[in-house]
């Protein structure tokens, strides 16, 4: 029997990034529903992250980009996406691992996720999550929607104090 304490902080933090995950992917398939918009933040210094060389220098740390209205070849895989943005009217290509990723939020729900930013040598299992089943019932109409509130989950409050 092991002897090491489950780590529930990792199994959230794993099943949230598979929100991010799965929220990119429906757009993959879908295309962007709505208004929704995606800003996602991502530490530019991760390995796996390829951006441009102008831009990790521009930003060394971390860099938001937004997924509105002109994205091209957004493609999700089981660890990573990458996408095309325009930056000074130039196409680039940016890879970014879902580990990589401090935040993610769409403002047009008032969603937002807040991750710790992880080590290289901290793994997040995202193959282990499956993803959601797409739903195709429509809503109930006759339901009176509850008024939307924004919120952000940070995961410090999952963390073991030291």
């Amino acid at each position: 029997m092991p002897k090491e304490p489950l780590r529930y902080e990792k199994m959230v933090e794993s099943a949230l990034r598979g929100v991010v995950r799965d929220a990119l992917k429906e757009v993959e398939d879908a295309g962007m529903p709505g208004n929704h918009h995606f800003y996602l933040t991502f530490r530019t210094g991760y390995p796996g992250v390829a951006v441009p060389s102008y831009l990790s220098e521009q930003y060394p740390n971390e860099m938001t980009i937004v997924l509105q209205y002109q994205y091209y070849g957004l493609e999700v895989m089981d660890d990573h996406f990458a996408v095309t943005l325009s930056f000074h009217n130039k196409h680039e290509r940016l890879v970014v691992p879902f580990a990589a990723i401090t935040t993610f939020a769409d403002p047009s729900v008032n969603f937002a996720l807040q991750f710790q930013p992880l080590n290289a040598e901290d793994e997040v299992d995202l193959e282990a999550i499956p993803p959601h089943p797409a739903t195709d019932s429509p809503p109930d109409e006759d339901k009176e929607e509850a008024p939307k509130r924004g919120e952000v989950v940070a995961l410090d409050a999952f963390r073991k104090k030291q």
